[in-house]
C-alpha cells in the first residue's frame, strides 16, 4: 500500500471518529440542556484529547493533529456549555 493511501485511511478514520461529537455540540448549543452531560467525563476526555494532540504534533502526524484539533474544539464547546448552563 502506498504512503498516500495509508495517509488517506488515517484522514478518513480521523474524520469519522471526530465528527461523532458534532451532533452533541449542535444539540447543546440549540437546546442549552446540559443536564445529562457529565462534566468529569468530558473534562477527562478533553484532557486526553489535548495530550493526543501534543503527541501528534511531536510525531508530525497530520491526521492525528487534524482529528484532535477538531475533537478538542468540539469537546471544549460541550464543557463550556455545561459550565455555563449547568
Amino acid at each position: 500500500m502506498t504512503d498516500t493511501a495509508i495517509e488517506a485511511i488515517g484522514f478518513a478514520a480521523a474524520a469519522a471518529t471526530t465528527l461523532c461529537w458534532l451532533p452533541q455540540a449542535i444539540r447543546l448549543i440549540r437546546t442549552r440542556n446540559t443536564q445529562a452531560i457529565s462534566l468529569a467525563s468530558y473534562g477527562f476526555f478533553s484532557a486526553g484529547v489535548a495530550l493526543w494532540l501534543v503527541y501528534g504534533l511531536f510525531l508530525g502526524n497530520a491526521p492525528m493533529i487534524a482529528a484532535n484539533v477538531v475533537t478538542l474544539a468540539l469537546t471544549l464547546t460541550i464543557v463550556a456549555m455545561k459550565l455555563r448552563y449547568g
